[in-house]
């Protein structure tokens, strides 16, 4: 897989250590940015990660910021983009099987590398389950992707 990976200032020293884990599961970084701890805003990096992922020139996608919440609120406006934040294997496997996650967000300021490593690990190494329950579910969170906004009054 091809697997494009962005950050903000506060998640660049982690970067590094998942793009070493991402090469040696056998996969291709495609690295986004940023490329310094030089404070920089994090929806213009989600937004990159999940263009790529839109566009097909990564096939998953991981964003890094402080907490990981604001980078995955970004991501998560693009259509076609499910990112999950996710700070335990089992949310990051859980969430590729069960509802097709396709970027995963992290907060570099919340869990530490080796947490990170092995959170990365199980992303990488899960895939959708394409089960009844789980379509039936996907199918109904892109029509809300796809509904437009009705007010209830």
């Amino acid at each position: 897989m091809k697997i494009a990976i962005g950050c903000d200032h506060a998640g660049f020293p982690l970067k590094t250590i998942i793009i070493e884990t991402i090469q040696k599961s056998g996969h291709e970084v495609l690295d986004i940015g940023t490329f310094s701890e030089e404070p920089v805003d994090y929806p213009d990096y989600a937004e990159k990660v999940g263009r790529a992922v839109q566009r097909k020139e990564a096939d998953r996608g991981i964003i890094v910021c402080g907490s990981g919440v604001g980078a995955a609120v970004a991501a998560n406006k693009l259509n076609g983009i499910r990112a999950g934040l996710c700070h335990d294997t089992y949310s990051a496997h859980q969430s590729v099987e069960h509802d097709d996650v396709n970027i995963l967000a992290l907060g570099a300021r919340v869990i530490g590398s080796a947490l990170a490593v092995e959170i990365v690990k199980a992303f990488l190494g899960a895939q959708f389950s394409g089960g009844p329950r789980h379509m039936r579910r996907l199918k109904k969170v892109l029509e809300i992707e796809r509904s437009e906004y009705e007010s209830d009054s």
